[in-house]
């Protein structure tokens, strides 16, 4: 009895662990693999670019983890993007200074997120449908907006302006010569989001809305206004990436972000968050971004055709939620 109750607790404590490790497990893995096939994947200046294309997905992602931890899901975080960098860039190209457009933007950015984040609380609709609507309307004024015309040469039209410098910092600076400042944005707030969803009363409020929004009501839980938040953050993240991405590439197109929302759904299921609620951890969302950033960047280098990239991708995501679902 005594062995077969120890075989027992320790099957569950490997099955424990690798519920909490499997995606660094996973990560460290894929890291070794991809370094023994192709040498250039393991230069410095290789981890740096990938470090800077993880930025990306990871600001957004972030954001999308409080949304699905809260029981829901945002599909506008590309289409938010996209509005948001292309309200900085008429901003901008009507002479406003770079980093009032900039500010604009990113309220912008959390006020589209409120309106996805009211449509699923007052308006009661599914938070699939919801975003799905707003997913469509936003991408739709951005293309009104630029007549489905890219904004080119944005350094240029604020070259003269006393922020220019901000704006340029954003996407294309680097700290000691070599530390990209979208990698150093990314470990900023993944150290802030970790804070809020462990240490806050706010996080135990997103928490307990995903795990039971019926019985968080009952204790007190504003189930409407944390939903709201929550949202608003995603709706946030997704403008501060489209505006390191318009300062990265000088130009703001009303297709930015398109797909976006897919891998940043990836990287938190990759990263262990139930896609019911209630459960997972910003730590393993970070996991996940890494993982489809190496996968990416693996197989760039190793010319891979995308078409077969998004056929691996679709299998490890399926494999992700597959063992969530098991679990």
């Amino acid at each position: 009895m005594g062995n077969t109750a120890t075989k027992t607790l320790n099957k569950k404590s490997w099955t424990s662990y690798i519920g909490e490790y499997g995606a660094f497990i996973a990560l460290v893995f894929l890291v070794l693999l991809i370094s023994i096939i192709s040498p250039d994947f393991r230069t410095a200046g290789n981890f740096l670019n990938l470090l800077r294309q993880a930025t990306f997905n990871g600001l957004i992602a972030f954001g999308m983890t409080c949304v699905i931890l809260s029981d829901g899901i945002d599909l506008s975080v590309g289409s938010t993007l996209a509005l948001s960098a292309v309200i900085c860039a008429k901003l901008m190209m009507s002479n406003v200074p770079a980093i009032l457009a900039m500010i604009i933007a990113l309220i912008s950015g959390t006020i589209l997120g409120v309106v996805s984040g009211l449509l699923v609380t007052k308006g009661r609709l599914q938070p699939f449908i919801a975003t799905l609507i707003t997913m469509t309307a936003y991408r739709g004024l951005a293309m009104i907006l630029t007549d489905g015309k890219p904004i080119s040469r944005l350094a240029e039209s604020v070259e003269s302006s006393p922020n220019a410098f901000a704006f340029k910092l954003i996407g294309r600076g680097n700290l000691f010569g070599s530390i990209p400042i979208p990698a150093i944005l990314l470990v900023v707030a993944l150290c802030v989001f970790y804070f809020v969803l462990n240490k806050t009363t706010f996080g135990r409020k997103v928490y307990a809305t995903g795990s039971n929004a019926k019985c968080a009501q009952l204790v007190g839980v504003n189930i409407t206004k944390t939903k709201i938040i929550v949202y608003a953050i995603s709706g946030f993240m997704s403008a501060l990436t489209g505006l390191i991405l318009i300062s990265r590439l000088d130009s703001a197109q009303p297709t930015l972000g398109d797909g976006y929302e897919l891998d940043a759904i990836a990287a938190v299921a990759l990263g262990g968050t139930s896609m019911s609620g209630g459960r997972g951890k910003i730590t393993g969302t970070i996991a996940g971004v890494l993982i489809i950033a190496v996968l990416n960047n693996g197989m760039n280098l190793l010319e891979v055709s995308s078409y077969y990239q998004d056929v691996i991708k679709a299998v490890v995501i399926l494999v992700a939620v597959l063992s969530d679902r098991k679990r």
